[in-house]
Order: C-alpha cells, then sequence, then structure tokens
C-alpha cells in the first residue's frame, strides 16, 4: 500500500509529543493556505465567487482567521457558530447563515450580524418574519429529492430533512416578493464526501437551471447560487483527490449554457469544509497497550473521542509510524481506544509495523470533523489543536480539556446537604 505523506519529520514530531502530551490534533498552515488559494483560483472567472468555509468541520477561530485572510467567508449553522465568524472579524454578507430547526435567537444573531439568511422550511419565513423581521436579502434550500442522488452520510435527498421542495420553492419565493424582500439567493447541499466531479457540474447545473425558470416565471433576479459543499478528500492512499479545475470548468460551461441565455450574471458561492481542511490535520497518539488474546490489538492514549468518523460510518483513516517508516507492515492490528465501547476503534484489521508501548501514530485526514465531533462519554477529556505554521514553528490553539472543565457545569457545593 502506498505512504501518506506528512508535513513534518520524525524528529519534529518527537519534538512536538515531548512538548504537548499526546493525544493532539495538529494542523498544517501551509497546505491549508495553498489549498485555499487552488480553490479561489480555479472560480476566478466568476467575479463574484465566494468560497464559505463550513465551520462545523473544524471550528477553531485561529483556523478561521487564516481563511480569511484567503478572502473566505464563513458558513454557520448555530449561535456559537456566528460568534465565532464575529470574533474573527468575518460579518455582514461574509456570513451564510444555514440552519435547520432553527431557534428563535439565532435567527436574531444572524440579522444583527447582516449574514446571508438561508432558510430550511416554508414554515420559517412567517417565524422569521415574526422574530425579527424579513432582511432585503433572503435565500432558500432546495432539496431536489429523486432528482439528485445522495450517498451514505447524508442519504438520498427524498429521505433528508433539508430543503424545499421544487413546488415549495416557486411558493416561497413569490411570498418574498409579496413581502417586500428584493434580493435573492438559491442554494442547495445534497452530498457529503463526494469524490465524483461530475456530480458538482450536474448540480450546478440543476441549479442554474432552476434560478432562471424560477426567475422567469415570478420576475425576481438572484444575485447568487450557493452550490453546496460535500467535495471529499482521498482518505485511502489510493484514491485521487477531487480535481478542482476540472470542476470549475464543468460549472463554468455549465454556467454559460443555463445562465447567461436567461438570466443577469450570478455570483458562485460554494461551502467547502471537509475539502478545506481535512487532509491538513492529524491525530497523533501514543500506543499504551499491546494486547494479543483472538486478535492483536493496539491500544493507544487516543480514543473515538477524539474522532468518532471510524466508530460512526465506519470510515477509513490512514495511519503512520513515522519512527519505523520503511519496515514491513507485518502485523495485523485492531488499533483502539480506552471507551467502554466495542466500536472504538480507529482501525480493524489494520496491517502496521511491529508496535510497542511509547510508539507515536499519526492518523490521517483529522482536519475536518476530527476534533469538532469530540465528547465527553466515560469521563473523556477533549484534545489540544496545535497549528504548524509555515516557518516550522508550532503553537497551540486549543489547549487540552481538564478535570474542572469537565465538572465545570457541576455544582458540588450543594451535594453533602443533598438527600
Amino acid at each position: 500500500m502506498p505512504e501518506k505523506k506528512l508535513p513534518f519529520t520524525c524528529e519534529q514530531l518527537e519534538r512536538m509529543a515531548n512538548t504537548y502530551p499526546t493525544p493532539f490534533h495538529v494542523y498544517d498552515e501551509r497546505g491549508i493556505r495553498e489549498n485555499a488559494r487552488r480553490l479561489n483560483a480555479a472560480f476566478a472567472w466568476n467575479p463574484g465567487f465566494k468560497e464559505y468555509f463550513a465551520v462545523k468541520a473544524c471550528p477553531n477561530p485561529y483556523l478561521m482567521k487564516i481563511l480569511r485572510e484567503e478572502g473566505f467567508g464563513m458558513d454557520c449553522s448555530s449561535l456559537p457558530e456566528l460568534l465565532l465568524a464575529e470574533r474573527v472579524g468575518v460579518t455582514g454578507e461574509g456570513i451564510m447563515f444555514t440552519s435547520n430547526d432553527t431557534p428563535e435567537e439565532e435567527f436574531i444573531k444572524a440579522k444583527a450580524l447582516g449574514a446571508v439568511i438561508n432558510l430550511d422550511d416554508l414554515t420559517h419565513i412567517p417565524f422569521l418574519e415574526k422574530c425579527t423581521g424579513l432582511p432585503a436579502l433572503v435565500c432558500f434550500r432546495y432539496n431536489p429529492g429523486p432528482l439528485k442522488g445522495g450517498n451514505a452520510i447524508i442519504g438520498h435527498p427524498e429521505q433528508a430533512k433539508y430543503g424545499f421542495t421544487r413546488e415549495q420553492l416557486f411558493e416561497g419565493y413569490r411570498m418574498l416578493k409579496q413581502k417586500g424582500v428584493t434580493r435573492f439567493g438559491l442554494h442547495t447541499m445534497v452530498a457529503s464526501n463526494e469524490l465524483n466531479p461530475q456530480y458538482f457540474i450536474d448540480t450546478a447545473e440543476l441549479l442554474f437551471g432552476l434560478a432562471v425558470e424560477v426567475s422567469q416565471e415570478l420576475g425576481i433576479t438572484f444575485e447568487f447560487v450557493n452550490i453546496g459543499g460535500g467535495i471529499g478528500i482521498p482518505y485511502t492512499p489510493e484514491q485521487a483527490a477531487v480535481d478542482v479545475e476540472r470542476v470549475s470548468e464543468g460549472v463554468r460551461k455549465a454556467y454559460e449554457t443555463r445562465v447567461l441565455a436567461g438570466h443577469p450574471p450570478l455570483k458562485l458561492y460554494m461551502e467547502c469544509g471537509r475539502m478545506v481542511t481535512g487532509p491538513y490535520g492529524y491525530l497523533v497518539s501514543r500506543v499504551r497497550h499491546i494486547k494479543k488474546t483472538y486478535k492483536a490489538y493496539a491500544g493507544l492514549d487516543a480514543c473515538m473521542t477524539n474522532l468518532m468518523r471510524p466508530a460512526l460510518y465506519g470510515a477509513y483513516h490512514h495511519i503512520t509510524v513515522p519512527a519505523k517508516a520503511g519496515q514491513p507492515c507485518g502485523t495485523l492490528y485492531d488499533v483502539t481506544g480506552s471507551l467502554c465501547e466495542n466500536n472504538d476503534k480507529f482501525a480493524i484489521d489494520r496491517p502496521l509495523p511491529e508496535l510497542a508501548s511509547g510508539d507515536l501514530v499519526v492518523i490521517h485526514d483529522t482536519g475536518a470533523h476530527g476534533h469538532a465531533m469530540g465528547f465527553q462519554y466515560n469521563g473523556k477529556l477533549r484534545s489540544a489543536e496545535l497549528l504548524l505554521r509555515e516557518d516550522g514553528t508550532v503553537v497551540p490553539i486549543r489547549r487540552a480539556e481538564t478535570v474542572e472543565d469537565y465538572f465545570a457545569t457541576l455544582d458540588f457545593s450543594a451535594l453533602p446537604t443533598f438527600t
């Protein structure tokens, strides 16, 4: 099996692990910036192009600030994410607020920030109007149902809880026009971790055609179409990354065919998260115990609370043992954590070099939906996050949780008199 590259040497890794206790996530600033610039360059043919980073993928303000410097907006779906965007200096239409089952206070904050509000349901129009008033610009999330296939992560669109039907879209935009809304956007998001470039081209073509239809029937003009995110990353060494230049060229041709013939120029938006930071994050852990019963187990000091994708989705994450690079991968291990759950496994029957207690292992592609999906079951504490700067220095960008953090929401003072 081909090996995945690391942005640091074995010696750099040892220094990190000697300074910062494992486990921790570390992110590669150079890789993130270069990737962001490549995405912006690919879609530069559209003067209004903007990528809204999906904050849920990796909600760390230091990474968000890096992406803001690269011209990205922020795609938010909750009040804390809105507050994070505000803290790093992203406000106004630099924020796309897309949520579902949304509480009143989140709509209020989004409108106060001047965010683009992307509604998920027809009933949210009167709800938004009542709680904070309709803004001048409103967007709807379209669910194309059986017109688009989904995938294992996000499900089939017709079974997903998200978005408007086609008929509801027309009704909704008609309602907005009658209520005095003057600016309009259209959005969809129907796949996650998709590696087929044509999928995104087809999605864009579908949305462009729909925007023209709605515009012509209702007499409204769209400012932008947001074709969503969902671009996957090559988790296994054999997979190839999505060719964003090919996606861009296909979207450009669809734009020229569907839009320019029947609608004024549109801004093109995207909301990628995983493909922006995912390949540039690494979970670093030490082997704690080697256990041999019916199988061989490599027990790490990290567990499912640090990276739950393998347990949740059966997802593959590549594992490297830098100090044993070049050694034969002659032993099959279940690579496990210490939770009281049998699915607390990073890998099952994974061929690796012979491991020993104390070995440093690196789990790849944890820069999205890694630390962000952490939890505290079994009293486990969430790990630190580090940033490998472009000059090779390493800085902490989130400290590890402590036992005091875990107990912070409990009031022990009332415990002695509790009966």
